[in-house]
């Protein structure tokens, strides 16, 4: 992301200008390119408005996975994460790694309940 300003729109065609500062950093993950379709659309309509980093797991795995720290990072630094994995454990995991750092979490589809994961219904 480089360091210009965004440009917001809203619906008054208000074109205001956000200081770089101001753009927010999302971490995606995704499993198999789940989220391909969700990330460009936050580059296509996002004005620049957001730094996207993205965290692909596709390898092939397990029934059940223990310990997670292998896929996902414990040191999180993000504005919003939002969780496309396929994987009930990564997903749990996840948000509560999340929780923890207090970084909001949108998980759709997804019918786990920890504080501060936002499930939106299908």
């Amino acid at each position: 992301m480089n360091d210009l300003e965004c440009t917001h729109n809203s619906n008054s065609k208000d074109t205001s200008q956000k200081p770089a500062s101001e753009i927010q950093n999302i971490l995606v993950f995704q499993q198999n390119g789940s989220g391909i379709k969700k990330i460009e659309g936050v580059r296509q309509y996002g004005n620049n408005c957001f730094s996207l980093e993205i965290i692909s797991i596709d390898a092939y795995l397990p029934t059940v996975i223990d310990d997670t720290k292998k896929y996902i990072p414990r040191n999180i630094e993000a504005d919003l994460v939002l969780d496309y994995l396929k994987h009930p454990d990564l997903s749990y995991d996840l948000a509560v790694v999340c929780r923890d750092k207090k970084i909001p979490v949108v998980a759709s589809g997804k019918k786990f309940r920890v504080k501060g994961a936002f499930t939106p219904p299908i």
